[in-house]
């Protein structure tokens, strides 16, 4: 039987979200393939190295950290059954034959000691109800000396999208949104924060850095609010509105995204901590 401590994540990744995300694979990895670069580097894969990755969702990293590993293994670990469907697919289609994915919660997961060499995550570290008890886990995984790299949010004063969805303050109840702390997207926005649960859960050499990338949320202000508005926080404040406020909300959306259209996309810049730690060996 598959163990779960994060009841809340499971049941939001196999809902609507899960889902959501699966159909729209190739539009969030176009939101976020700015951070992809700085992650693999930061991670250093080599040959024949033993990779994790962390809330793979529909497997984007978990393919590149494969190419990179010629002659090792990737294998990405996720609660969403959806988006590891999406993610096995991608893989079949690519003919990448050391990947696997895995339905599992990374927080309690019996991993064989040692098991990895290095682990990475794109974004998928930030909801764990015990960030030191997932941290703890993930590192058993890892081999003596083994390492991790990911990238969370951070800074949200410097994310585009977000600042957007804060001008509709007066109209839905955005309230907190954006607020560090956790759990929740911004919970490791802190790096005092992510280095205390870090150091907490045995690792050494903790290093963040801020890094900054611009991603295609669509083709002009119109299909990006849509996208901003049917997906995670915007569809949760949606929710809590009439139709008549949910209309005055996505106009004023696309009045405030119109600035960021440029040749046929829309782009909006992202904020990150780049994370790196060594577990000791």
């Amino acid at each position: 039987m598959r163990r779960i401590a994060n009841r809340d994540q499971e049941k939001a990744w196999n809902g609507y979200e899960g889902t959501y995300w699966a159909n729209n694979q190739d539009r969030w990895d176009g939101v976020n393939e700015g951070f992809n670069e700085p992650l693999l580097a930061a991670a250093a894969i080599t040959e024949r190295d033993r990779v994790l990755d962390i809330g793979c969702g529909a497997g984007c990293t978990t393919r590149l950290a494969a190419r990179r590993a010629s002659g090792g293994r990737a294998s990405g670990l996720d609660l969403s059954a959806p988006m590891l469907a999406r993610a096995r697919e991608s893989a079949r289609c690519e003919a990448l034959g050391d990947v696997t994915f895995e339905q599992a919660d990374v927080q309690v997961h019996p991993f064989g000691p040692g098991t990895f060499d290095v682990a990475i995550s794109r974004f998928g570290v930030m909801f764990f109800d015990d960030p030191v008890a997932a941290f703890t886990n993930i590192g058993r995984a890892l081999r003596p000396g083994g390492r991790i790299a990911f990238v969370c949010p951070a800074e949200p004063g410097r994310t585009e999208w977000l600042q957007a969805i804060q001008g509709l303050r007066d109209i839905l109840p955005v309230g907190g949104l954006g607020a560090p702390g956790g759990p929740g997207m911004f919970s490791l926005a802190d790096p005092a924060t992510v280095r205390d649960v870090l150091s907490r859960a045995g690792y050494e050499a903790i290093g963040t850095a801020p890094v900054e990338a611009y991603g295609t949320w669509g083709r002009d202000a119109v299909d990006a609010a849509a996208f901003l508005l049917d997906s995670g926080p915007g569809r949760h404040l949606m929710s809590q509105a009439g139709e008549d406020v949910r209309d005055r909300a996505r106009r004023r959306l696309v009045d405030l995204l119109r600035p960021h259209e440029r040749s046929g996309t829309l782009q909006l810049r992202s904020a990150a901590l780049l994370v790196t730690a060594r577990r000791p060996g």
